[in-house]
Formats: C-alpha cells, structure tokens, sequence
C-alpha cells in the first residue's frame, strides 16, 4: 500500500513515516517543496497513493500560516487532489476537542476540516486525537526544558483539569490500522490509557528531568498572557494561545461525542518514567530559542 503524508516532517507525519517502508511512502510538506493549499502539487504527489494520512497541521499562526489557510483551505485542497489522484482513503489527524462556535480559532478550524473530509464521498477515518508525546513533541520537551531553565512551574487554573497523554507510538499505532482500515467508526476519540491532573503529568516530567522545582497554581488569564507572549518572543512558543485554551479545558475527553476505539486498537503504553524519559530532550531554554536572535543572525 502506498501513503501520501502531509505534515510528513512535523512531528506525527515524521513518526509515521519512519515505521513505514520508505519505498511505499511520499512525504508531503512544505520542506519538500509541496504547499498545502496547492492542488496540482498535491494531486501530483499523491499519484498511485492508494491513501493518505493527512497529518498537517500548526498550533499557532505565524505570517501567512494561518489556522484558516492551513488547516480549512489545506484540507480543502487535499481533499480535491485525492479526488483527482483516485486515492481511495483519507485518514485525517485532529484534535479531540475540536469543535465549531468554541471562541478558539484552532479548535473551530480543524473542526471545518473535519467536515470537509466528512463531506468528501472519500472513505476517510478522523482521529480526534488527545496530547501526543514523544521524542520532538511540544509536551515534555517543553515542560522538561522549563523547569531545567527556571525553579518555579505555574499549573493552569484553581481547578485542575485532566489530560491522558497519548504516546507518539501508540498514535502511529493507530494511524496505521487506519490507514489499513481496522478502525470500524469514521471518527475515533484516541486518548492515552493513563488519566491524571495536568500537575500530575508536569511533577512526572519533572521528576525524570532530575528537578523540584515550586509548583503553584496561576489564573488562566497569566498563561493565556505567557502564552501570547512567548508566541512574539519565541522561535517555538514555551505555550501557544491555543494550548493554553486545551490546557484550560483538560484533554481527557472529546468534545463533542465520539466513541473510542475497540479495545483492542486502544492506545496501551503507560506516561510512565520509561515513556517520558525517551521524550526528553537535552538541555534547557536559552537565547537561542528567542526570534530576535534568528533575527539578528540573519541580518549579520
């Protein structure tokens, strides 16, 4: 079988990737010179796919990519190219909480992708799709270099919410029996099979990373304000706008309806000190990870 990635450099498509053949897989991305709202481009490389796994996908807005244009208009446009290559199945990753009228632009927009795939006549399977981690995520890379850089770690809100963090591979798990069609139901909630506070999944990761630092609880409104901060002054924002609204609702349960998987395709692996310290990055934050930085280099 042959499969088409979009987002096949960004951090599921690239795990996906590497447990397929190389021989049977084409890697779509804007590294390889292929834009997610170009049709032709698009159709042209997923010619004698017989499915793809659309993986594109950005958790904040930066220049021209904007939710809209990637998640509403690139889905738009690789659902015409499948019809046009005659790709027989989509399976599209999106986010669990996903949902239209929700007051947050990344949620309400990978949401309208969701529809277009729906509405594609094109055999398709939606992961609604919890917190992934793994080597390269945005999770406990994030965490684990923060509480390496600074002695106090703010949690989000009074009333702590709960995540299920979902291991990389358990994701590509997933994928794959998707894309071979073992997922009976259209649209899936895939969640990790270990529930927990947000605190919990942060004191774990710092544990691993050798750290203790303070812990205290901070109104929504200081992330929501870091994380528009970060997002200005950060190469990879330490939290994004719309994982300070994922944050703020727990990723533990989707939204709206949909069931899970059979229990024999759920995801298994435990956010263990095993899985978590295999996801942690060397180092901590530095200058280089500030955008004036780059800036300034380049202008050198």
């Amino acid at each position: 079988m042959r499969i088409a990635i979009t987002g096949g450099t960004g951090f599921v498509g690239r795990h996906l990737a590497a447990r397929l053949d190389p021989a049977d897989v084409v890697v779509v991305s804007r590294r390889t010179g292929v834009s997610i709202t170009d049709v032709d481009a698009l159709a042209a490389a997923f010619a004698g796919c017989d499915a793809v796994a659309h993986c594109a996908g950005i958790n904040r807005e930066l220049g021209d990519q904007t939710f809209e244009r990637v998640h509403v208009e690139g889905t738009r446009a690789v659902v015409e190219a499948a019809r046009r290559a005659g790709v027989k199945r989509i399976v599209m990753v999106s986010f669990l909480r996903a949902r239209p009228d929700s007051g947050s632009g990344y949620h309400d927009t990978k949401w309208a992708a969701e529809e277009l795939v729906r509405e594609s006549g094109i055999d398709h399977t939606i992961l609604k799709c919890g917190m992934i981690y793994g080597p390269g995520d945005h999770m406990v890379n994030h965490v684990a270099r923060a509480v390496r850089t600074v002695p106090m770690f703010a949690t989000v809100g009074f009333r702590e919410r709960t995540v299920r963090p979902l291991p990389v591979d358990d994701a590509v798990d997933v994928l794959i029996a998707a894309l071979e069609g073992r997922v009976p139901k259209s649209t899936v909630a895939v969640m990790g099979a270990d529930e927990m506070t947000l605190g919990e999944a942060v004191r774990r990761i710092a544990r691993v990373a050798e750290r203790r630092p303070v812990f205290f609880p901070a109104p929504v409104w200081t992330i929501k304000a870091l994380a528009r901060l970060t997002e200005w002054t950060m190469v990879v924002p330490l939290v994004a706008k719309a994982q300070a609204r994922m944050l703020d609702e727990g990723v533990s349960e989707p939204a709206p309806f949909a069931p899970e998987l059979p229990v024999g395709l759920r995801p298994s692996r435990p956010f263990d000190d095993e899985s978590i310290r295999v996801a942690l990055p060397v180092g901590r934050f530095g200058v280089d990870d500030l955008r004036v930085v780059g800036w300034w280099a380049r202008r050198r």
